[in-house]
Parts: C-alpha cells; structure tokens; sequence
C-alpha cells in the first residue's frame, strides 16, 4: 500500500524513556477497500452488495540504543479503532508485542494456516460457526518473541484477564462480580527446517499449545465450566515453486464436565495453492470440525461434524485485486438440518491505496 501522510512524531515517551531516549519517526496512513457480491443457496440473500473499509496509522522508530518500536492502530468499519499493536524490537533479545487483542498473538495466529489464494474455506463469506483455537488472541495479552535461531522461533504470549480487550493506558479492564477474570498462556513455535538445502527451504513446521484458567467461584453461574481449558494445534506446510500444500491438526478442552455440555472441539485442515503467474493464483481448501459433548453421543445436536470445502481464485494488477471463491458447507453450525448444508458464491474487488 502507498504511504497518504508522513509526518514526524515523538516515539515511545513515557515509562521507556528510562531505557533510552527516542529518535524522531515516521507515521504513514495505508488504507482500502472492498466491494463484494455473495450468492447464497438455501438461504434469503437479501442485498447481496457489501462495501468493506479500513485504514491503519503506522509508526516507526529508533531508540538511542538501537532498539525499534512500531505502533500499528487498525479502523475496520467501525465508529472506533479496532485494535492497537505496539512492537518493541530488541536486537538480539527478540521482540515484545503489547496487543489489544487483534489476534495476531498467541495460538490464535496459527488457528488455520494453510495455503490459499484468497481466504480460509470458513472466512469466505459464508458462515458456517466454526470454533477455532484463540487462546489469548482475541484479548489484551503481551507476547515475547524469541530470536529465530535455526530455523525455530518460540513465542510466549500472556493474558491477565481473557475476554478483555483495549483497554486505555492507565486504566484497567473490571471482572464481573461472580466470575474471576481468567489468565490465559500461549506458547508457540515455528520451525524452518532448511538444513541449508534448496529443497527444504519451503518447508514449515509449526505446533502450539493454550491453557486458560476457569476458577471456580461461590456464585458462579452454572454454564461456568469446572476445568480449565485447553487448546492445542500443530500443521506442516511445503512450498516448491509455484505450488504450496499444507495440513494442520487442531484440538480443544472447554472445561465442561457434566451433561449434553460441549466439551470439545476437533478441526483437521487441507489446502493447496498453485500460483498460475505473477498475478493470477488458485487454490483449494477444506477443514472438518467435530464438536464432542460430555458423553461423546452422536444422537445430539452438540455432537455433530461440520464440513468445509472451499474453491478459490485471485488475480491482482497493481493495487486493485478481484478474489472470488465458491464454498460448500455441510452440517454448519454443527446442525444437521438440510438448511445448513449451503453453498455460497463470492466475488471480491480490492482497491489498495
């Protein structure tokens, strides 16, 4: 994206200026814009024009001591931001990352990394209800990023209050009076295990685990879950030339023990990618996602697999990009209604500016 706006700014103030002072940065404006048309089979399409926005404010600079800092404020169609990132770069003792939940951290960042031309099967456009690992992701949470050595990069990322999100500085995000606000710990790693071949150098390997503490508390209500919760995920993707392939496992604990309650989830993930020219790019993709109960019954409606299959296409030419994907959806929302087995058609055009 082109830079809007360039003006000089005062970097990290404050608290950091004990470590060392702050050189004069730069703040960039990138933006752009989306305009979709969904088709929707079994289902009421009603308008099928969407109109998408954002923009994000962009700063840079340099400590005295040669440390980096990036500030990143993102506007996606709404009224208010809708998150921050703050990066701080250390040199050779990696990088720490304060985050307003945008879920870029923790083990939300790997909940589906296969390749694709566009979007993941379940993010197309079509809703299908799909429960992911997130962890701390979608919550305030502060991750640490290790140098990569090796090919492998290990990063740790914590959530004092999980749910909680952008929160001002100075201020504090309140736990309701029956529940005690959750802590949550992610650690990841990504690996590029090359060994200094050729052959090698598209090969990924990556594994993550969560655990989000649930106490119990006197007046808890009785959805609360009595374990803490667990998530874990762990895929491989390979790159050679123009094709791309990968295929990811993941899993997650709710903590709920007793009754029909949902106690878990299973997602298994496929995609390829094949990357016609410069511009032009396809792909398929598809996930199964198994919901479990207490009892492991298959006669409920909380026991069900869902389905997700995804043919997509992008061809970009300069800041302008037109996506489109055709995507079939068997047992959405973990029902097994005939209504939710739904196919959807969506064409994108993407203006970057």
């Amino acid at each position: 994206m082109n830079k809007l706006t360039k003006v000089g700014c005062s970097a990290l103030c404050g608290s950091l200026a004990a470590i060392s002072a702050a050189n004069a940065g730069d703040l960039t404006v990138t933006g752009g814009a989306d305009m979709t048309w969904v088709s929707l089979s079994k289902q009421v399409t009603g308008n099928p024009i969407g109109i998408g926005s954002n923009f994000s404010l962009k700063g840079a600079g340099e400590l005295d001591n040669g440390w980096t800092v990036d500030l990143t404020i993102a506007h996606t169609n709404g009224g208010a931001y809708s998150s921050a990132v703050v990066a701080l770069g250390m040199g050779g003792l990696g990088k720490l990352n304060f985050n307003s939940g945008d879920s870029g951290n923790g083990i939300q960042a790997y909940d589906d990394k296969m390749p694709t031309a566009w979007e993941e099967p379940w993010g197309a456009g079509q809703g299908t209800g799909a429960v992911l690992v997130s962890g701390v992701g979608p919550s305030s949470n502060i991750q640490y990023t290790t140098p990569t050595m090796a090919g492998t990069t290990i990063a740790v990322a914590y959530s004092h209050a999980v749910g909680n999100t952008d929160n001002a500085d100075k201020a504090a995000g309140g736990a309701s009076s029956t529940v005690t606000a959750d802590t949550g710990l992610d650690v990841t790693i990504n690996m590029n295990p090359s060994f200094g071949t050729e052959v090698l150098s598209g090969l990924n390997l990556f594994v993550g685990g969560s655990q989000i503490s649930q106490p119990e508390t006197k007046d808890a209500p009785a959805s609360q879950p009595d374990d803490d919760k667990y998530e874990g995920t762990a895929g491989v993707t390979y790159s050679l030339g123009p094709v791309s392939i990968g295929t990811q496992l993941s899993g997650s604990y709710t903590g709920q023990t007793d009754g029909q309650k949902i106690n878990g989830y299973k997602a298994v993930h496929f995609g390829v990618a094949f990357n016609v020219s410069d511009n032009l790019s396809i792909s398929y993709g598809e996930m199964e996602n198994r919901q479990h109960t207490y009892t492991h019954s298959d006669a409920t409606t909380a026991g069900r697999t869902m389905n997700v299959e995804s043919v997509q296409a992008a061809y970009t030419m300069g800041g302008a990009s037109v996506r489109i994907a055709s995507v079939d959806v068997t047992n959405g929302y973990y029902q097994a209604s005939n209504s939710y087995d739904t196919n959807s058609t969506i064409i994108s055009l993407g203006l970057a500016f």
